[in-house]
C-alpha cells in the first residue's frame, strides 16, 4: 500500500489539493499537480480516494441565485412540538425533499431547525409554507427572516 493511501485523515498534499479544488474544481489535474509538486497520476489517485472517503462530497458550480431568477433568500427558524426520533426523521425528510430548502440544520437551543430557503418571490415562499409548515402538526411555529443582502455565501472551508 502506498503512503498516500495509508492515512485516513487528509495530509498536507490532500489539503493543498482541496484548497485548489475549492477555488476552481475544473482546473486540470496536471495544473493542480504542478501547484502542489505532485504528479498528475498522484493527484488523480488522491482525488479519487477523497471522493470515495466522502471528503469530497461533490464538485459543483456555485450559481448566483439572482441571475437565474431566484433573488430572495430567507432564513427560517422552525420549532417542533415533539422531538421523538421518528418525528425528527420525518421532518428532516420533508426538508430534504423541498428543492427551495438549500440548507437545513438541526440545532440546539430555542428552535429545532434553521433553514436557508431560496425562492423567486414571496408568493413562492408562501406556497412553500403552505406545503411544508402549515399541514405538519409537529411544527409548533416558524419564524421567517428575509435577507436584505446576500453579503457572503460560500461553501469554501478554511483549510
Amino acid at each position: 500500500m502506498s503512503v498516500e493511501n495509508s492515512s485516513k485523515a487528509p495530509d498536507a498534499f490532500d489539503l493543498a489539493i482541496l484548497r485548489l479544488l475549492q477555488h476552481d474544481c475544473t482546473q486540470p489535474h496536471r495544473k493542480i499537480g504542478e501547484a502542489v509538486n505532485l504528479s498528475t497520476a498522484s493527484v488523480q489517485r488522491r482525488i479519487k480516494r477523497m471522493e470515495k472517503a466522502g471528503i469530497i462530497a461533490a464538485q459543483t458550480a456555485q450559481i448566483d441565485p439572482k441571475k437565474v431568477g431566484l433573488p430572495l433568500t430567507i432564513v427560517v427558524e422552525v420549532e417542533l412540538r415533539s422531538e421523538t426520533a421518528g418525528r425528527i426523521d420525518d421532518i428532516k425528510r420533508s426538508f430534504l425533499d423541498a428543492p427551495e430548502v438549500q440548507q437545513c440544520y438541526y440545532v440546539t437551543g430555542v428552535v429545532d431547525f434553521v433553514l436557508i430557503v431560496i425562492v423567486g418571490d414571496m408568493s413562492e415562499y408562501e406556497d412553500l409554507t403552505q406545503r411544508l409548515f402549515f399541514p405538519n402538526d409537529n411544527i409548533r411555529k416558524f419564524h421567517t427572516f428575509v435577507a436584505m443582502d446576500r453579503t457572503k455565501a460560500t461553501t469554501r472551508l478554511n483549510l
